[in-house]
């Protein structure tokens, strides 16, 4: 029997927080890509990694919190532990990896291509793997058009997100950047979504596993954890931010030639120090 799925069960409440969320890990996670192209300083896979980290579990976090809209007319759904958790640490392994071609190979278009894609399949790993986290007395199926479309926004959104990181500057375009991010990371989760298809087994059971509910506690350390960071960031290093000041940013002028002026004329029997 077909459940009736339902992806907005709070309304616009999870999905604005959602979008929220991974805005808020994509802002942190490119300014910390960008720190570390501008600076090739020892920090640099520093950087790379609290990046990769902030994108990662934004998206992560992003993810379940949609999630909490999601439910089956009648059916009690939990979800696995180790599995939902397990999609959390993909997504930081694949992100991380993408970020660190990036990172150390440049702003070429085959660095960003490569990365974008790992990226990108990360995300739709993350996605893919925390659903099949969920317990249910029932299986879910996908339309298979819809899952290759939400696995190519997630590409070009990943890629996109890293040519942000190595060629936006300044405060109001990574701002916008970070909108777009959350926008297209938000828009491959519900995507994905369109594409399941519930079939329900029997009589629901009393439910298995940790519920959405009992998810929140993490979910709610998660936003803390970045507010943290950002303001953590923001006090140390504006440049995180505000970008690099004009003052500081070396001039491009050519540097005006430098006048040049006869030599003196040497005196009869006189020897300079140069002839010595």
């Amino acid at each position: 029997m077909q459940g009736t799925v339902d992806g907005f069960s709070y309304g616009l409440v999870t999905p604005v927080a959602a979008f929220l969320m991974a805005c808020l890990g994509g802002a942190l996670g490119l300014r910390c890509t960008t720190r570390s192209l501008r600076n090739g300083d020892s920090f640099k896979a520093g950087w790379l990694a609290l990046g990769a980290t902030s994108i990662g579990t934004g998206i992560w976090t992003m993810h379940f919190i949609a999630m909490m809209g999601f439910s089956v007319q009648h059916v009690p759904i939990g979800y696995d532990r180790p599995i939902t958790f397990a999609s959390l640490a993909v997504a930081i392994v694949m992100v991380g990896i993408g970020i660190f071609i990036v990172g150390y190979r440049g702003a070429t278009a085959l660095a960003l291509v490569t990365g974008g894609t790992i990226t990108g399949l990360g995300v739709a790993t993350m996605h893919y793997l925390g659903m099949a986290g969920m317990r249910f007395q029932g299986r879910v199926e996908y339309d298979t058009l819809t899952v290759a479309l939400s696995v190519l926004i997630a590409v070009v959104a990943a890629t996109t997100a890293l040519w942000a990181a190595v060629s936006v500057h300044g405060f109001l375009a990574s701002l916008g950047a970070s909108l777009v991010m959350g926008l297209a990371v938000s828009g491959m989760h519900y995507t994905a979504m369109a594409a399941v298809r519930v079939q329900v087994h029997g009589a629901p059971p009393s439910g298995t596993g940790d519920t959405a509910a009992s998810l929140l506690l993490p979910m709610l350390v998660g936003p803390a954890v970045f507010l943290l960071l950002a303001a953590v960031v923001v006090m140390f290093d504006p440049l995180l931010v505000m970008g690099e000041p004009d003052w500081q940013k070396p001039s491009r002028r050519p540097a005006p030639p430098r006048p040049r002026f006869p030599a003196p004329a040497r005196r009869a029997g006189h020897h300079h120090p140069q002839d010595w």
